[in-house]
């Protein structure tokens, strides 16, 4: 009888590509991930791997039973779901992968709130970025994700439910006394000899501050790159840079200046889960907790404005 855990353990090294990659997503040994495929192999009498080098590449049974495992992992999970809703009761573990700047504006309020309306129900919160959230869904790794619709480099197919939350501005931050705050809106193109702080190259803020600037027509020079925001929200604050950043992701506590932009733009904020699978309760009672906690600000524009969406 095929093992599902090691099955998992197939589907995972398709998608992350090396043994060692799934072991530290896992948190385990490399070695005990390859005894565990060894056993898989065992168990199917087929040989699944193949050396390639000093890596691993799986076969043509390999690539089959990771796909088609896949499909019963789902199956599975949608009989635990299926006996889960027979109790109306939302129970069990959620994983819910969201954007940083999500995480104290949606998800703390969220949990606080499920805790105290369903305490069986336990919510596991994992940071992952639109570039690294819609992959993780469609693998199962994770159940819900809160992300951007306007993420055009990741295709949200008809496999995807996706319930909107509401918008986020993206704003010009400066630091105080800075030549450009006496605007109510900055044109980007003021900012042709400025330094720059931003997130890591070919994120989502990454690529649409490179965008909007060439749009604007140059090349910004960023100095800095942090993958947190509350670093790069300092280094504007000490004067060493500007950034683009989207509202949810500007802290009250930092001694900063925020600017519209001339011509607007926000992002989209959607919760999303896996369409196919049973429903489930638990699943459900996140995604209404992350709709009730999207209606309160910073999830407006600035001003009340309804500006015309542009897509990053």
């Amino acid at each position: 009888m095929l093992n599902p855990w090691r099955l998992r353990l197939l589907s995972q090294l398709e998608n992350a590509g090396t043994v060692r990659a799934v072991a530290q997503a896992l948190h385990l040994s490399a070695s005990t991930v390859s005894q565990q495929l060894a056993l898989l192999e065992t168990e199917t009498r087929c040989r699944l791997l193949e050396r390639s080098g000093r890596r691993v590449r799986l076969t043509r049974a390999g690539v089959m039973l990771a796909r088609r495992g896949r499909e019963i992992l789902d199956q599975m999970a949608e009989v635990e779901a299926e006996l889960r809703a027979l109790n109306d009761e939302p129970m069990g573990t959620v994983r819910v992968g969201l954007f940083q700047s999500a995480i104290h504006a949606l998800a703390v309020p969220a949990t606080a709130q499920l805790a105290a309306t369903h305490p069986h129900l336990r919510l596991e919160l994992i940071e992952l970025e639109p570039h690294e959230s819609g992959p993780e869904l469609r693998s199962g790794e994770v159940d819900v994700i809160v992300t951007t619709t306007d993420y055009v480099q990741f295709p949200w197919g008809r496999d995807i439910d996706i319930v909107t939350l509401g918008t986020d501005p993206i704003m010009l931050v400066l630091p105080p006394g800075h030549q450009l705050v006496h605007r109510k809106v900055v044109d980007l193109a003021a900012c042709t000899e400025e330094t720059w702080v931003s997130d890591r190259v070919d994120s989502y803020m990454d690529t649409l501050t490179l965008r909007l600037c060439r749009e604007a027509g140059f090349e910004p020079r960023v100095a800095y790159r942090f993958t947190n925001y509350l670093l790069l929200l300092r280094h504007v604050e000490a004067g060493r840079a500007i950034a683009l950043l989207p509202g949810l992701a500007i802290d009250a506590g930092h001694d900063v200046v925020t600017r519209e932009l001339t011509t607007p733009v926000h992002r989209t904020v959607a919760a999303m889960t896996r369409r196919g699978s049973a429903p489930r309760a638990a699943v459900h009672a996140v995604v209404e907790a992350l709709r009730d906690h999207a209606d309160v600000p910073p999830l407006t524009v600035p001003g009340g404005g309804n500006p015309e969406l542009r897509r990053p």
